[in-house]
């Protein structure tokens, strides 16, 4: 496994096309508005370090029996799924943003148990090709980055029936020695800090879409790929020269990225789907719920540190004892702690599939997120309401460090007897960067839209509730007599 600094090094290595406002970025690892999140990544390699995380951090590979970090890990029982979710909680609660690595995390698992299904029905041979990249992947510790969300254009229409062929990614050439694609992948989440990327479909196709039905890896830096760096809120505070109190979370990050591929040529042994479009739902629906249960980890680590610095500013403020105050608190732990039964639960009655991974229960993990796109939201809410307004109406660091203007921003900021001002400062602008600034991208944005729509689990929720099942126990225990039954389904309205 590679270290911290092995990591940090290997980025620079890569010749990355990489723009951010305009302007080509030539050295991404040293650039104060990326750094923060490579930091965030580059926090999975040190704690895989520490014998007192390796548990969580580290596991055997059912591949090649050599010790990997768990991010790069194949699960094979119920218990590396908790662990899987304790590991994200963890790393949560040390960057407190996102850390960006299970996405291709959960890309692996997906993929790894798809590619088994289609050789034992197809006759293909995408398993082997997959395992033999996976492999490869765990013993140099890669990043990669799971890729599925296209830009979609119409959303009205299907990804044959677009005006424009590229709003989803697809296949516009196949050749004896491989495939050429072209498109775009949104929202991608550590795209820039990543080695490569695995590429999969958005969503359930049917057969004139089966040019969009392809999966396969690429490195990061192939010829072709370009990276458009996204905005987010309050970022450019990153960007101050002097700026340490400000920026709020000043070390650790999270980002997301514009993936544009433009006719990107793909040898045939990292090509793991290609028009199999009946797969292609298969696939998209085992990610989706992988990823859905990492936000019953990654999100509660983050809120661990959201509680504590709400805590930390009701000290500052002078009002720990409140009975309201605590109370709030106590609602915030509540809410973060439903979180985590979610993602915990689906994990343990996860079942092996066929190929012998393991996959979490599908009802349970789009429980989960359905909650993760609701309870965040709260919890910020309550943050900001024991911080208070100063949160986001006190003067600028430059005002505090002013011989002139310092003493007064001191003396009229100052909180409970006893505190200093600027930790007051300090504490209220972390809570700031975590629910309004570049930290809410991966904190409570994320939490609606990532890893799919609440109204996408709610669909995967109606799949999965099993109703005639739950109405013949009913009917048992009511006693019904169906003989007696003769329902008209009612028709749809037009």
């Amino acid at each position: 496994m590679m270290t911290r600094d092995e990591y940090i090094q290997s980025l620079r290595e890569l010749n990355l096309q990489v723009y951010f406002m305009g302007e080509k970025i030539d050295n991404p690892v040293d650039h104060p508005m990326i750094r923060p999140s490579l930091n965030s990544v580059a926090m999975s390699y040190a704690l895989a370090q520490m014998d007192e995380y390796k548990d969580l951090m580290t596991a055997k590979s059912n591949i090649t029996g050599k010790t990997i970090n768990r991010f790069c890990h194949i699960h094979q029982s119920a218990e590396d799924l908790v662990k899987k979710v304790k590991m994200q909680r963890l790393m949560g609660q040390k960057t407190a943003s996102c850390f960006q690595r299970c996405v291709g995390m959960d890309a692996f698992n997906a993929v790894y148990s798809t590619t088994y299904d289609m050789d034992k029905a197809l006759g293909t041979d995408y398993f082997q090709r997959f395992t033999k990249w996976l492999a490869m992947v765990q013993d140099r510790d890669l990043v990669v980055d799971g890729a599925m969300t296209d830009p979609k254009g119409d959303r009205g229409r299907g990804p044959s029936d677009q005006e424009d062929p590229d709003m989803y990614l697809h296949v516009v050439e196949k050749r004896p020695d491989g495939i050429v694609v072209r498109g775009a992948k949104a929202h991608q989440t550590g795209a820039v800090n990543s080695h490569e990327h695995i590429i999969m479909p958005t969503c359930s196709m049917r057969e004139s879409d089966k040019a969009y039905a392809v999966c396969f890896a690429i490195q990061s830096d192939a010829p072709g790929i370009t990276m458009i760096y996204g905005r987010q809120s309050c970022d450019t505070r990153k960007l101050e020269e002097g700026n340490d109190l400000d920026v709020g979370n000043k070390l650790f990050g999270g980002h997301e990225a514009l993936v544009v591929f433009d006719d990107v040529f793909i040898p045939n042994e990292r090509v793991f789907m290609c028009e199999e479009y009946e797969y292609a739902g298969v696939l998209v629906e085992r990610f989706a719920g992988y990823h859905r249960q990492s936000y019953g980890g990654c999100k509660v680590g983050v809120g661990d540190v959201l509680i504590g610095a709400t805590a930390l500013a009701a000290d500052y403020n002078g009002v720990p004892k409140a009975s309201h105050i605590k109370d709030k608190i106590i609602e915030m732990v509540h809410l973060n702690e439903t979180l985590y039964a979610c993602g915990i639960a689906c994990s343990a009655e996860g079942k092996p599939t066929p190929s012998g991974n393991y996959l979490i229960d599908l009802l349970l993990a789009n429980v989960c997120k359905q909650n993760v796109t609701r309870l965040p939201y709260e919890i910020s809410r309550l943050a900001e309401d024991i911080a208070g307004g100063i949160m986001v109406t006190m003067p600028a660091e430059q005002d505090l460090r002013h011989p002139v203007l310092g003493p007064i921003v001191k003396k009229y900021l100052s909180g409970a007897t006893g505190s200093d001002t600027e930790n007051r400062m300090r504490v209220l602008r972390l809570i700031e960067n975590m629910t309004l600034g570049t930290a809410a991208v991966g904190y409570r944005t994320e939490s609606m839209h990532g890893a799919g729509s609440p109204q996408a689990q709610r669909i995967m929720i109606a799949r999965q509730a099993n109703l005639e099942e739950k109405k013949q126990m009913a009917r048992e225990i009511a006693r019904v007599d169906t003989s007696k039954d003769h329902f008209v389904v009612p028709q749809k309205k037009k």
